[in-house]
């Protein structure tokens, strides 16, 4: 990711906003596992390095929706070529029964915790 001009904060946040069409702060922080707080310092940094707009919701005014500009459109991208790189690169060797296999096995453990 820093090769590629960002950080895991930085894509999850992108990906997070991309994944929907006008995401709010609160639903941003559900959908990364972090706190409101945490969040908005990402947020702002993202904000001040042109990658995002932020605003007031018309029909809830203690609500920001979050959206990407051209800038953050432009880092998506370039990002998630780093990460479907990365991807294939961690993947080599394993067949796909195996990562099946071992997709369910994550989903057993996460529905332990749960």
């Amino acid at each position: 990711m820093v090769e590629a001009g960002g950080t895991l904060p930085v894509w999850v946040t992108l990906l997070s906003i991309k994944s929907r069409e006008l995401a709010n702060q609160r639903e941003l922080a559900g959908m990364i596992g972090i706190q409101g707080a945490t969040l908005t310092h990402h947020l702002n940094a993202m904000e001040t390095q042109g990658l995002l707009i932020r605003r007031r919701d018309p029909e809830n005014r203690r609500v920001h929706q979050v959206e990407l500009t051209e800038a953050g459109e432009a880092l998506f991208l370039k990002l998630r070529t780093a990460a479907l790189a990365f991807d294939k690169r961690l993947r080599t060797g394993l067949s796909d029964d195996r990562l099946a296999e071992f997709a369910e096995v994550l989903a057993t453990l996460r529905a332990n915790v749960e």
